[in-house]
């Protein structure tokens, strides 16, 4: 059985698989495991989605990093959503995962990682500021926030497949990301490094805010690549079987 997992960042990807894919495309990195990488930001999400589904993925994982909403969560800690909420308030209630993979996945990974599961919220852009967050926080009692897992979410249940949320936190709630990155992002929520290191050039004092947010973003990597070493245990468990079937 073929698991497909959606990323939208190179760096995410990269705690996958060393090569290289472009956006769009496809790759399997082990027999039963193929990856997507689509880009950010939910439209991105879906069409890899239904991509992977398209060659025969029949479970789907939203995996990358996300932005914490509560206060007791931090960089480098992992949220297993069971929970979705997408942008027009509609809930995905835990009855729509794959609730004994989910329990499989966090047991597993409690004993490797701080592990947290919960509600987690769809936003259409990045929420940079602490105040947005808590605000956020405040309407949904979210504990984090991302752009692609409940697209990905759509697709796996459009088709009746299992699905999970992996998501690394990168930015805790009380950190406000420097301006340089959201003056550095295009239109598909990518960031443009010539237009990042130009809005660098011109306001320098953003420099030690971005070196705080490297660090941060390595937390969030780090533990992405300790649950990869886990995915083969994870995706292969024979527990986690088409709802389908």
């Amino acid at each position: 059985m073929i698991t497909g997992i959606v990323v939208a960042l190179p760096e995410e990807l990269s705690t996958l698989t060393a090569k290289k894919i472009a956006k769009g495309e496809v790759l399997f990195i082990s027999e039963k495991i193929m990856v997507a990488f689509s880009g950010a930001g939910p439209i991105n999400a879906t069409t890899a989605a239904q991509l992977l589904v398209a060659k025969g993925a029949k479970k789907l994982i939203s995996w990358g990093c996300a932005g914490a909403l509560a206060n007791q969560i931090e960089s480098g800690d992992l949220v297993l959503a069971d929970k979705l909420l997408d942008t027009e308030g509609n809930l995905t209630l835990s009855a729509g995962i794959s609730m004994d993979w989910h329990t499989i996945t966090f047991q597993h990974l409690s004993h490797h990682l701080t592990v947290h599961t919960g509600l987690l919220v769809e936003s259409a852009q990045i929420v940079s500021t602490s105040t947005d967050k808590q605000s956020l926080h405040h309407q949904t009692g979210a504990l984090a926030v991302d752009m692609e897992s409940i697209a990905v979410a759509k697709i796996a249940s459009k088709h009746n497949h299992p699905y999970l949320v992996i998501r690394s936190i990168v930015d805790p709630v009380s950190l406000d990301l420097p301006l340089a990155i959201s003056n550095a992002l295009n239109s598909q929520g990518d960031v443009v490094m010539h237009l990042l290191l130009l809005y660098i050039l011109r306001h320098p004092s953003e420099i030690p805010a971005l070196i705080k947010l490297g660090r941060h973003f390595n937390a969030a990597t780090k533990t992405l690549k300790v649950i990869a070493k886990q995915l083969d245990y994870l995706v292969n468990h024979p527990c986690v079987s088409p709802q389908n079937s």
